[in-house]
């Protein structure tokens, strides 16, 4: 296999030609969650990434957020301590510090002194809910036993500017490096795991990290593992090069495809049965609603190239 690493695109041809405390320009990039936003419905990337809507919480997203917290933090204790008790323990101390971020406590009715809810439409008491997350961190346990495993990150930065100047980067649950300098990559899911029909459509965020650790390291993952809490199952692949270069193609044409969305405003709908879940229905016209002016300003200042007119916010 040849290695082969990309560096990253400086502002300057060398450090020395850049001021030393200036910021680095901002400038688009492509993460795996944008790219599947893309591919599901371009009018749903664009008032995510372009003009930023706001979007409600849910109970599902946040569960997993505290899950994704407890796992990473039970890697700070020493393998000995890696047990099922001592991750429970941490469930407390990281949703403390999760109720505080804006939106998640409304998430909840307000418990009274006798138990009762003050809103009767809240779906579960914030004990049930806790409780539900204690098991999903419980399963984990059935899946790896983590006193045997030490990794080389976890929620960690993995990027790559690609020579056309495509900027990847994503976040990595964890990344296991074993002592030949085999690379595991690990994500975790609250979920169930798919029926086989879906499989390539969850391994698409897991073959996005593997092309960046390849191109950066020139090393091909030999796993790719997702554990699935939901209902305890495991599905792993081990991607090749020839798949790597072809999965890079893949990427390439969804920014060609994006870049002309932005050049030109064009954002067009998608309806699917995952429109159910959208915040947007009031402004898809797919559902009767009117999209507000594309946000060209916005989108110039963030580093996109756009051929619309620019007109203060």
């Amino acid at each position: 296999m040849t290695a082969m690493a990309y560096p990253d695109v400086q502002a300057a041809d060398s450090p020395a030609e850049a001021a030393p405390d200036a910021p680095a320009p901002r400038r688009p990039s492509l993460s795996p969650s944008r790219a599947a936003d893309f591919k599901t419905c371009p009018l749903l990337y664009r008032y995510r990434t372009i003009d930023r809507l706001p979007e409600r919480k849910s109970l599902a997203a946040v569960r997993g957020t505290l899950v994704h917290s407890v796992l990473e933090r039970l890697y700070d204790l020493p393998p000995a301590r890696r047990t099922p008790e001592s991750a429970l323990e941490l469930l407390e101390p990281a949703w403390a510090e999760l109720r505080e971020e804006p939106g998640v406590a409304e998430l909840f009715g307000t418990a009274q002194p006798d138990g009762a809810e003050t809103d009767p439409n809240a779906p579960e008491s914030v004990q049930a809910w806790l409780a539900s997350a204690g098991k999903l961190v419980e399963r984990y346990f059935t899946l790896e036993d983590p006193r045997r495993i030490q990794p080389e990150g976890r929620e960690q930065l993995v990027e790559v500017t690609l020579p056309d100047g495509l900027l990847l980067r994503g976040y990595v649950d964890r990344l296991d490096v074993a002592r030949n300098g085999a690379l595991r990559v690990v994500d975790y899911k609250t979920g169930s795991m798919p029926r086989e029909a879906f499989e390539s459509k969850a391994l698409f965020q897991m073959k996005f990290y593997a092309l960046v650790l390849w191109r950066t390291r020139g090393v091909v993952a030999a796993q790719l593992k997702l554990l699935y809490l939901g209902d305890g199952d495991a599905l792993t692949y081990a991607p090749d090069e020839g798949e790597l270069v072809r999965f890079e193609r893949t990427l390439l044409a969804i920014w060609s495809a994006i870049e002309r969305a932005v050049a030109t405003g064009e954002f067009r709908p998608n309806k699917s049965r995952l429109c159910g879940w959208c915040d947007h229905q009031a402004l898809c016209p797919a559902f009767g609603g009117t999209p507000p002016p594309f946000p060209a300003e916005a989108a110039a200042a963030a580093g996109w190239r756009t051929t619309l007119p620019l007109t203060p916010a």
